[in-house]
This record gives structure tokens, sequence and C-alpha cells, in this order.
């Protein structure tokens, strides 16, 4: 999937995958992909309820390589 921005959260432990994805997409236009790359199994679920509170897109979620893999697309 084409995305315009990529954050890697590998290592970090819950809250700061989310914390952080936040903060990597408050420079972003509305409409833009984000490529969020993370190592914490709860990532997953925080990151699709992150995206239902805040009104961005999760495009899709899934694994690469041992690690999490999340499109969303900036509201």
């Amino acid at each position: 999937m084409k995305f315009d921005k990529e954050f890697d959260a590998s290592g970090l432990a819950c809250p700061l995958p989310i914390v952080k994805t936040k903060k990597s997409l408050t420079d972003m236009a509305p409409g833009q992909v984000l490529r969020v790359v993370a190592t914490d199994p709860g990532s997953v679920c925080d990151m699709a309820a992150f995206a239902e509170q805040t009104g961005n897109a999760l495009l899709q979620s899934g694994e690469e390589g041992g690690k999490y893999v999340f499109f969303l697309r900036k509201a």
C-alpha cells in the first residue's frame, strides 16, 4: 500500500506507540497515509481503538516479519 510517511514504533511499549503515532499524524495533511510498524502485541487493539476515537481511518493492519504494521489515513 502506498503511504506518505512512516513511523517505526519497534521496541516501544504501551502507550508509547499510540502517543507517538498521534504526534506523527499532527504534521500530515488530511487524506495522507501513515505507515506504523510496532512490536508491542497490545498495539493491535490499541491502534483500532485509537482510529475509532480520533476519526482517522485504519485502512489496513497485519503482520510482517514478526512486527505489526498499520496504515492510517489522517482525517
